[in-house]
């Protein structure tokens, strides 16, 4: 249990850190923020499909037919949620750049803020639910590359907030609780699975296709909108490869 609550506030730490970062580094480029993404990327896709999906699948034709409607289950879940809540998935270069003060500029990064957060809580889950395997080192792995992803996260909140007129300290607090959401999550997703381990296979086909979907309708067109998608389908690879290594090895 130590070490689940560790990971859950590692994972959402790891926004905290990048909202450090943001501070720091107010102008973080959009190549080395989308070259971040593509490695985090590849790490996340890798640790959905062999850290998740693939033990979901046990011996029998019912197993996959359950992994596979997991899948679906958590894409669509998702998927409804960025139907009936109210959000922004980017911002344009131009919200971005604005320096503009007015409660609708504000409004508008709070949204954008919220859908960062929406998808934070079911990549907390899938961090969770790793542990339901017995695995430490692979869903600690797992959890690693979700925290990978939440540092340009957490760094991307900050510039604009400060922009439009929101105070550091309500910034700081705001992009921290993005990840208080994450932490959230690990800990709902670790007990979801250890008071029924018969849910154990849906939960973890579920996890990863929340992360399918995430990396997909999220982090992919995130690093493909700003001239650099060839570098960043690199670190994507690259982020890929490194995950197979540390499966293999560990």
């Amino acid at each position: 249990m130590e070490l689940v609550l560790l990971t859950a506030l590692g994972v959402g730490g790891a926004t905290v850190v990048g909202a450090l970062f943001g501070m720091a580094f107010k102008n973080v480029s959009h190549k080395f923020n989308d070259m971040i993404l593509g490695f985090a990327s590849g790490i996340m896709l890798c640790a959905a499909v062999i850290g998740l999906i693939l033990p979901s699948i046990t011996e029998g034709k019912l197993s996959i037919i359950v992994t596979i409607i997991g899948i679906f289950c958590g894409a669509v879940v998702l998927n409804v949620i960025d139907k009936i809540v109210p959000h922004l998935h980017r911002l344009s270069e131009k919200d971005i750049e604005r320096h503009s003060k007015s409660q609708n500029d504000i409004n508008k990064l709070l949204l954008f803020v919220l859908a960062i957060a929406i998808h934070n809580f079911p990549e907390g889950i899938a961090a969770g639910v790793g542990f339901g395997t017995g695995n430490n080192s692979e869903a600690l792995t797992i959890a690693g590359g979700i925290a990978l992803q939440n540092i340009p996260e957490g760094m991307v909140i900050i510039a604009p907030m400060l922009a439009a007129g929101v105070g550091k300290a309500k910034t700081f607090v705001i992009a921290a609780l993005t990840g208080v959401v994450e932490v959230i999550g690990t800990l709902l997703g670790f007990f979801a699975v250890n008071i029924s381990t018969a849910v154990l296979p849906f939960s973890l086909a579920f996890a990863g296709g929340t992360m399918l979907y995430i990396i997909s309708d999220e982090m992919i067109p995130e690093t493909h909108s700003h001239g650099n998608e060839r570098g960043a389908t690199y670190s994507l690879l690259i982020g890929f490869s490194l995950m197979l290594v540390m499966d293999f090895f560990l």
